[in-house]
């Protein structure tokens, strides 16, 4: 099974664009705020962080997400959705043959959901790999869980044959 959020590119450029025009608009609301109160430089202040606090949460929440579990090997990938053609500075990519999934969950925070992925690795120690679904719709998140679960329910009878 093969899905990702590419469609989502579009909402974030927007969202990114309204923060700019935002940004414009508070600083010409600002010269108004300085005859409304004797604190002209707090009430900036407070934009200014409530503005970067906002622009910062964004960027950290839009991430690119891909799941390819087609063929013998699982590949996830977690990467900015800005400047992702030209730069590629926020990539996350784990790929691991399905034989070595021991286990997945998905958090669900307030504004964040995630994705861990445990691994099993040659020496039989476990990895987690965690990666941002925080733009991944409800219905491809279950789909993503189904493909995960089936693969563990394989890997736990090939377990108990060997064991037999």
């Amino acid at each position: 099974m093969r899905t990702n959020n590419g469609k989502v590119r579009n909402i974030i450029v927007s969202v990114y664009f309204i923060l700019i025009v935002l940004a414009i608009i508070l600083a010409t609301v600002f010269s108004a705020f300085k005859d409304v109160t004797d604190h002209g430089w707090i009430t900036f202040l407070i934009f200014l962080f409530g503005f970067a606090g906002i622009f910062f949460l964004v960027h950290w929440i839009a991430k690119f997400f891909e799941y390819d579990s087609d063929g013998v090997k699982v590949v996830v990938l977690n990467k900015g959705l800005l400047l992702t053609d030209y730069v590629n500075y926020r990539e996350y990519k784990v790929e691991f043959e399905k034989e070595r999934l021991a286990g997945f969950k998905f958090h669900n925070y307030i504004v964040y959901k995630s994705l861990v992925i445990s691994i099993k690795n040659k020496s039989g120690n476990i990895k987690h790999a965690y990666f941002n679904v925080t733009l991944i719709d409800k219905k491809k998140r279950k789909y993503i869980k189904q493909s995960l679960m089936k693969m563990l329910k394989e890997n736990r009878k090939k377990v108990v044959n060997q064991e037999e």
